[in-house]
């Protein structure tokens, strides 16, 4: 009798410890489930977080080439800064249509970043270098002014160094064309973008200021070369480089060696073609400046 009470109670603690030990188990496994599915979580986070840290990188590069335009005036290094603007932005719209799991794209978006940051630093030191020049020659032509006025005093004692003064100073001296601007207007006079609608060509440009320039009237050139190399004109000609070119457009100007501004009008009498114009200034035998504008 205690044999069988002995045996039924020692199998009741059997059960127990087995449905205990059941429940440890189902508990151990539904804490690891959700121990997995917090670390799934904060690694999609994670991934969600660095994609858009890269967004944020490819925005700031493309910025970071619109603001270095308007830094430059010459017209190829400010198209190679576009070209890699456009690149940027275009990674940018490739990265946002990537799905955050899609780590082989990722990645390789990664690696664009490095080259785009390095391409960036490149043009970054480029660009000082170019100002840096630009001011060591506008300190340059102070320097010649002050050393051109002192050779005229000693003139009779200095011819050598006149002379090799004269080249400097010539160079010094040539006008410079800026802040130059081409635009089509139709027959309203507002400004448009196709060639058939065009009816007027509209160029504008400052002639820089240059106290070491000679002063008085000067003729102004300005040519307008079509898409097929074409210059636009009624005839006249003008001596540059020991030939004689075609102008579209002369203006004659009194120069003080202040700063002039200057905007003239073709009219178009032509048919014009869609695509690439160049329009380039001349004074004094030189190539002052040039620009290059589109139509449609």
């Amino acid at each position: 009798m205690e044999r069988k009470r002995f045996l039924r109670i020692s199998g009741i603690v059997l059960l127990a410890l087995i449905i205990v030990c059941a429940l440890v188990f189902l508990i151990w496994r539904t804490v690891k489930a959700g121990s997995d599915k917090e670390m799934m979580q904060e690694l999609q986070e994670l991934a969600e977080l660095n994609k858009r840290e890269m967004e944020n990188e490819y925005e700031d590069f493309a910025r970071q080439y619109r603001e270095l335009q308007t830094q430059v005036t010459n017209d190829s290094l400010v198209a190679q800064l576009e070209k890699e603007q456009k690149r940027a932005e275009a990674l940018l719209e490739e990265l946002q249509r990537t799905k955050d799991t899609d780590a082989a794209e990722i990645l390789r978006l990664k690696k664009e970043l490095t080259t785009l940051r390095e391409i960036l630093r490149n043009y970054i030191i480029q660009i000082d270098s170019l100002n840096s020049l630009n001011q060591e020659l506008t300190a340059e032509n102070q320097n010649l002014r002050q050393e051109n006025e002192q050779a005229n005093e000693h003139i009779s004692n200095l011819t050598s160094e006149r002379e090799t003064l004269t080249g400097k100073v010539a160079i010094a001296a040539q006008l410079d064309a800026s802040n130059i601007s081409a635009i089509a207007l139709n027959k309203k006079g507002k400004e448009c973008n196709k060639a058939k609608d065009a009816k007027r060509f509209q160029i504008s440009f400052n002639i820089a200021r240059n106290v070491t320039a000679q002063t008085g009237m000067k003729s102004i050139y300005v040519n307008i070369t079509t898409p097929t190399g074409s210059v636009l004109t009624q005839g006249g000609t003008f001596p540059y480089e020991n030939r004689t070119l075609h102008y579209s457009i002369r203006k004659d100007i009194e120069y003080t060696g202040e700063q002039y501004y200057v905007v003239v009008y073709w009219d178009v009498n032509e048919t014009l073609s869609a695509g690439g114009y160049r329009v380039d200034i001349f004074a004094d035998g030189q190539n002052i400046g040039n620009y290059s504008f589109s139509l449609q």
